[in-house]
């Protein structure tokens, strides 16, 4: 198995389930420490949610096609997550976004500005580790996510993962990523308080999230915990930060593992990788 494709993946899915008992909730009315379980959603620690579920569809789909990018494939693994068992930490979904919900539903991807989700960020990135274009990575966002603003995220988020990859540091990747608004926040995100970070379930605010605090601390515990207590959809910054903070630090740490020991669903994790 590709090493970094599971650190990076299993990286997601931690900072999904961690964040998973604190979705909604305001930032500063709570403090996530560790994997704890029911809250938003009722579910036993260590669940993952619609973030890892769809990165793992996406990751089995360019596995089968040796890393090729199938986008029948793709929504097929979507369709069976969304309708059965497949791809389901408990066998159950709990947890969909409505513009995700709409393009399986319809066949037809948010194309409006107000379609803006984060729903193809949290799964694109499987990409980062396979030959694609940058076409072909707004393909996959356009399964759900068709706006440009949300395919130009999936970009520059696969990019990062990239980077991250070869060896380059956050911080010298930071102040090249001179972009026209609204990504222009991004060259100088690590420069900016907290109070100037949003934590919501638009995609830009994601992206900005999820950078900032891989640039603002130093270890994989401290990233993902800060992620998740940003607030608002915590699952799913704690699962974009996490997926990068996974390809930088690893999952060696005592508490990563910690964590390791009660994630569930590894054995459908793992199913997925190659």
């Amino acid at each position: 198995m590709n090493k970094e494709l599971r650190n990076a993946v299993y990286g997601l899915a931690i900072g999904d389930a961690l964040g998973v008992p604190y979705e909604f909730k305001e930032r500063g009315e709570f403090e996530c420490t560790e994997m704890t379980g029911f809250g938003a959603h009722g579910q036993p620690e260590g669940t993952w949610s619609d973030d890892t579920s769809m990165t793992i569809a996406t990751a089995k789909a360019l596995k089968d096609n040796e890393g090729k990018v199938v986008l029948y494939d793709m929504v097929n693994n979507f369709l069976a997550w969304s309708d059965s068992e497949d791809f389901n930490c408990n066998g159950k979904l709990f947890d969909i976004g409505n513009a995700t919900s709409n393009a399986l539903d319809t066949g037809l991807p948010g194309t409006g500005e107000r379609s803006n989700g984060n729903g193809s960020l949290m799964r694109i990135l499987p990409l980062a580790f396979v030959d694609c274009t940058d076409h072909e990575i707004r393909e996959v966002s356009a399964i759900t996510h068709a706006h440009k603003i949300s395919k130009e995220a999936c970009v520059i988020y696969v990019h990062i993962a990239r980077r991250l990859l070869a060896g380059e540091t956050i911080q010298d990747i930071i102040p090249t990523l001179q972009y026209d608004a609204p990504f222009d926040r991004l060259c100088k995100i690590n420069e900016l308080e907290e109070d100037k970070i949003k934590s919501s379930g638009y995609v830009v605010d994601t992206l900005e999230a999820s950078l900032w605090v891989l640039a603002k601390y130093d270890n994989f515990k401290d990233t993902v915990l800060a992620a998740v207590n940003l607030g608002d959809d915590t699952d799913t910054t704690g699962a974009v930060a996490g997926g990068l903070a996974g390809i930088v630090y690893g999952l060696d740490d005592a508490f990563v593992q910690d964590c390791m020991d009660v994630l569930r669903g590894k054995e459908i994790i793992d199913k997925c990788l190659w």
